[in-house]
């Protein structure tokens, strides 16, 4: 083997290994999930007045609905009704939505989730 195949052997492994510490690293630096502008961007479409009326999707302040329901709703989405946001939300981040739904008042503008 020559000096050029080794060495693109070496760059390949230092990578390999190196790899996965960068993404954890990634994942600390990141800011958390501004769920307040996310949802007046995304949700409120349908979950109108920021998830406090019913629009073209049910109002979720006060919803009986389990927050593993509502976990999965957003996570798989219902096919003809709803997007999935699996791919574009972390686990992390479909928490601190379900936090803000939690918290919503129908007499106080909401807020990010602690």
């Amino acid at each position: 083997m020559g000096t050029i195949e080794k060495l693109l052997i070496c760059i390949i492994l230092v990578l390999g290994l190196t790899s996965p510490a960068l993404a954890d690293e990634e994942k600390k630096g990141k800011p958390p999930l501004d769920v307040k502008a996310t949802f007046r961007t995304i949700c409120s479409y349908c979950h109108q007045d920021m998830g406090r009326k019913p629009g073209k999707a049910p109002q979720l302040m006060d919803s009986q609905r389990s927050d593993e329901f509502i976990f999965n709703r957003i996570k798989n989405g219902k096919p003809g009704q709803m997007a999935a946001f699996g791919s574009s939300f972390s686990d992390d981040d479909i928490r601190r939505i379900i936090k803000y739904i939690r918290s919503l008042k129908a007499d106080e503008e909401p807020q990010n989730p602690l």
